[in-house]
This record gives C-alpha cells, sequence and structure tokens, in this order.
C-alpha cells in the first residue's frame, strides 16, 4: 500500500463502547478501521454511537462478513497482518511498523483464535506489570497506534485550535 497510515482491524468485538471509542481514535487519527464480523453488537447500537459519538460519521469503517472475507481483501492489498496479542513474541514499541499494516486487536472476551494468530504476519504485545493480564482493547490500540504513527512520521498536521489551547 503506498499509504503511509495502518489501519485498527478488530475482531469479532463484543462491547459497543470500545468499538465505538476505537472509531473515534481512528477518525481523529485519520486511520482506517476494520471490523470483522460477527460483532456482538449492531453498528446502530445506542452504547457504540454514544462512545463514537460524531466522530463515527468521519470514521473510515470497513466491515466484514467474516475473518475470511476480511483476509481476502488484506491479502488484495499486500498489507501485513500484526495480530496486538497478550501471547506477542516482541513488545510493540520494539516492533518496526510499516505503511499499511493491518493491526488487529482480538475480541475482549476471548483475544483472537488460532487460526487468527495463524494468518498473522506478526505478534506483538503491550508488556504489563507481573501478574497482570492485560490492558483495555481502545487502550491498548490508542497505545500502538501512536507507536506506529510516531515511527512512520504519519501523524496528522496540528490544528490551530490544537497549539492556541483552545
Amino acid at each position: 500500500m503506498a499509504d503511509r497510515m495502518i489501519r485498527i482491524a478488530l475482531f469479532q468485538p463484543d462491547i459497543p463502547q470500545n468499538a465505538g471509542t476505537i472509531a473515534r481514535l481512528c477518525a481523529c487519527l485519520g486511520i482506517g478501521l476494520d471490523i470483522v464480523e460477527p460483532a456482538g453488537f449492531d453498528a446502530s447500537d445506542r452504547n457504540f454511537r454514544r462512545a463514537g459519538m460524531d466522530y463515527l460519521e468521519r470514521a473510515a469503517i470497513r466491515r466484514h462478513a467474516d475473518f475470511a472475507a476480511f483476509e481476502a481483501v488484506r491479502r488484495e492489498e499486500g498489507a501485513r497482518l500484526v495480530l496486538a496479542t497478550t501471547r506477542g513474541a516482541i513488545a510493540y514499541p520494539d516492533f518496526a511498523f510499516r505503511a499499511g499494516d493491518v493491526v488487529m486487536m482480538g475480541r475482549e472476551s476471548a483475544g483472537a483464535p488460532d487460526h487468527v494468530h495463524a494468518a498473522t504476519d506478526a505478534r506483538i504485545a503491550i508488556p504489563v506489570a507481573a501478574g497482570l493480564r492485560s490492558l483495555n482493547v481502545a487502550v491498548a490500540a490508542g497505545m500502538i497506534a501512536g507507536e506506529a504513527l510516531r515511527q512512520l512520521r504519519a501523524w496528522p498536521p496540528l490544528q490551530a485550535a490544537d497549539r492556541n489551547g483552545s
């Protein structure tokens, strides 16, 4: 992909508030969002819409009927699939992101199944303190997106209001 951006993909998300928050994150950062169905909620869910607020209309969201449909599109685009997982082989700040990467977040209740792990090009993890399992998926997506954009020098430009503190 010629694009300097990454995409975030949600594998069968089951918490609408998290998906809405991630959609808002993607809209604000200019990152595309893929939702791999079946999701545990409908796009009209009030919790999804409340979390995404008016940013949903600005989010570039692609929905895929299932993982096979998602994979067909991803492979056609030539994008690497990078899975964020507690079973990751490398800490996300140590991973070399590339333009066009698709960073997949697993399902909140169950992570990603073995067939998704098998399809990935890389598996990354967020290091957490001993004895703790994982972060909220929206927080994790934000951390990883920030690092990828930093590495790719692909942040959206600051708006005038941002520089004036308003």
